[in-house]
């Protein structure tokens, strides 16, 4: 719907067709705002400060809908999904959720900084669920960052 504008020139009335773009720039801006709220609740899973390596393995079906992820934190919490689960009770989760699943699969990511036995822990109860293939999930290094050499011992 467009607001006309009425101006007035001298003694003359005239309608001037302007459009008013006031309120559209409004909605606009609303819209915005409430993509960038919703936006970071559309990331699957928890956030995890994952281990940067060189080369990573593609693992595209850790992005499908109904991918199964597993998050280790730095503190030792482990989330199944976005839900936070206890050590123990994570294989018979696991085993609840790949009952009616052809691809018994299970993606994994870790904190760089977790302890390494968390992250044992966790792999050990997925596998005891009768699952085999195992995903740990990683980010890539940057490009500019090139891998250097040790320097050589001093003789």
């Amino acid at each position: 719907m467009a607001v006309l504008a009425r101006r007035t020139t001298g003694s003359r009335r005239r309608m001037l067709a302007d459009i008013n773009v006031v309120p559209y720039i409004d909605v606009m801006l609303v819209l915005l705002i409430i993509f960038m709220v919703i936006t970071p609740m559309l990331q699957k899973g928890v956030s995890v400060d994952m281990a940067k390596v060189n080369s990573p393995a593609p693992m595209p079906d850790a992005d499908k809908e109904d991918a199964l992820l597993i998050a280790v934190m730095r503190d030792g919490k482990i989330f199944f999904g976005t839900d936070r689960v206890d050590a123990d009770k994570l294989t018979q989760m696991v085993k609840d959720r790949l009952a009616n699943k052809m691809d018994k699969r299970v993606f994994i990511k870790s904190d760089a900084r977790a302890r390494y036995g968390n992250v044992v822990e966790v792999v050990d109860n997925v596998r005891s669920a009768g699952v085999d293939d195992v995903g740990l999930l990683t980010d890539q290094k940057k490009q500019g960052a090139a891998a250097q050499a040790p320097p050589a011992p001093a003789k």
